[in-house]
């Protein structure tokens, strides 16, 4: 008797209700199939890959341009092309898939919202499933939202672009398997949100816009071209109909930007400054080395010199390959209190000031209260422009790879650390709770500042560094305050909020990636098995 054949298709452990049939259609399945499928191995390597390159920094050799590809730096092409809706990003807006978000986002003073299915959303089932019906809903026009009071949020008429942050490669979905093992988060956002939307955009004059995080390496970007050429084959769609942008976050990244744009020259449109995530990354990737240890984070600004050669290294590659160079997130909220609103403005203003001075061609906010005040910085920078594609910087010095890598002067203070404790607990207590993007004190956290906050303690414990006061930083020194600002939160949140949350559990895991003797890569990854 002959076996039956069994083809290997990705199983979902979960039951699918009505809500999931809507986006999981057999169609939209067999898609995303076919990309795991034929995907999943490369994807596999280029993980094991970024260990190689992270061991061999380990071992004391610093991060540099690539000689092998010197011709590729130095030689003149461009990308083929940016779509006419995207030739104009002076403001765009950031913020998790989740429905009232979408709708005020859309309608917000701004030329494109990217909807995040990464650092700024908790990737529970649910929030996953619901954020592709509320994207799919925005480019039908029919998305609305009723609130407790019975206020209907709908669209208005002319909303932004919107474009797509998938995940990262790293991320996995483990509500969906294949061969065994959870499938890559990036593949089933990616599959799901082009299948179910790119012929919609098409007809109406936009396209299939993604934004890419976490890259570190022109290889992955040359996988990202493939599946985008993979995906145009398969749906009979010109070359280069998908577009996207690609987070410079890592700091293995910086260092290879010509190459990223030349491997994905058919897809790409630009680069932005992911800097919060830069500056976790320059942590993460130099974590052995004690002479690049940062200071307290709130002084890490983007007038320090790694950051700013970093700004304006990648406005000059940008712009010579006519790609767009994006400028950074501004978290800050608005106040309700006139004199603090006054302060968080002008403090908004002077940052959006310096970016749109050295070149970028927009800027990303966190909050509509702040789109007024950024777009009239970039529509005077702009003048009757579009964009900054003019601006070359080509008079600039060469940004050498001591400059990307110099160490940042500082103060590493009692007060800082005790801010990245509170910071970092409330913020893995939203995560696991299912609330990626939350406000705290004044500003609006996604991951990447909880990522800063955490291994920078790491970093200080590790170097057995000192704070101003000459005390050692140690990991009992930061369980004492770790249990001290517990209390600290306990009073701030109130009793009720604070007993009903998962305070416990996240100080635990807090304590976990901080005090473990190897740096733990991501929290995400840590976090995920407390998420539904």
């Amino acid at each position: 008797m002959t076996q039956p054949t069994i083809t290997e298709e990705i199983i979902f452990n979960q039951q699918l209700t009505e809500k999931e049939k809507q986006i999981l259609t057999p169609d939209a399945v067999a898609f995303l199939n076919d990309l795991v499928s034929t995907f999943t191995d490369q994807r596999n390597d280029l993980l094991a890959e970024r260990v190689k390159v992270q061991q061999d920094i380990d071992n004391g050799n610093l991060p540099d341009f690539i000689s092998e590809t010197a011709s590729i730096r130095n030689s003149d092409w461009k990308i083929r092309g940016i779509p006419a809706d995207l030739q104009d990003r002076r403001v765009e807006i950031t913020g998790p898939v989740e429905r009232k978000m979408v709708i005020n986002a859309l309608n917000a003073n701004v030329k494109v919202f990217m909807a995040d299915f990464e650092d700024s959303l908790a990737p529970s089932w649910d929030k996953v499933i619901e954020g592709q019906i509320n994207l799919r809903d925005a480019i039908n026009g029919t998305i609305t939202w009723t609130n407790e009071n019975g206020k209907i949020y709908q669209l208005k008429p002319n909303p932004a672009v919107l474009i797509c942050r998938v995940r990262g490669l790293h991320l996995p979905e483990k509500h969906a398997t294949w061969r065994g093992e959870a499938i890559p988060g990036s593949l089933f956002d990616f599959a799901l949100y082009f299948f179910h939307n790119a012929q919609t955009l098409l007809a109406k004059g936009s396209g299939p816009y993604f934004y890419l995080p976490k890259t570190q390496s022109w290889q992955e970007a040359a996988w990202w071209s493939e599946v985008f050429s993979y995906t145009e084959d398969r749906f009979s769609l010109p070359r280069g109909t998908i577009k996207a942008t690609l987070l410079i976050e890592t700091l293995p990244a910086v260092f290879q930007m010509d190459e990223i744009i030349h491997a994905m020259r058919d897809h790409i449109v630009g680069l932005n400054c992911g800097r919060w995530d830069y500056i976790f990354s320059y942590i993460k990737t130099l974590k052995n080395h004690p002479d690049r240890v940062l200071p307290d984070r709130q002084s890490v600004t983007m007038d320090k010199p790694f950051l700013s050669a970093y700004s304006r290294l990648l406005i000059k590659t940008c712009h010579r390959r006519g790609a767009f160079a994006m400028g950074g997130m501004a978290a800050f909220i608005p106040s309700k209190d006139s004199e603090r609103n006054e302060w968080v403005l002008n403090k908004v203003k002077a940052d959006k000031e310096m970016e749109a001075t050295n070149g970028h061609d927009g800027t990303w906010i966190a909050h509509p209260g702040l789109a007024d005040t950024v777009m009239e910085v970039f529509d005077k920078a702009l003048g009757g422009n579009q964009n900054q594609l003019a601006i070359t910087r080509q008079q600039d010095a060469p940004v050498t790879a001591e400059q990307l890598l110099e160490p940042c002067p500082g103060a590493r203070t009692e007060e800082g650390m005790r801010a990245n404790i509170r910071v970092a607990v409330q913020y893995i207590e939203a995560w696991i709770s299912g609330n990626g993007c939350v406000p705290i004190y004044g500003l609006m956290e996604d991951a990447a500042t909880a990522e800063i906050s955490r291994t920078s303690i790491w970093q200080w414990i590790h170097h057995e560094k000192t704070l101003s006061t000459g005390q050692p930083v140690t990991k009992d020194l930061f369980r004492q305050m770790l249990a001290e600002e517990m209390l600290v939160i306990q009073e701030e949140l109130g009793e009720q909020r604070f007993s009903q949350g998962r305070f416990d559990e996240a100080a635990r895991l807090m304590e976990q990636i901080t005090t473990s003797d190897e740096l733990i890569d991501f929290l995400t990854l840590a976090g995920y098995r407390l998420l539904a």
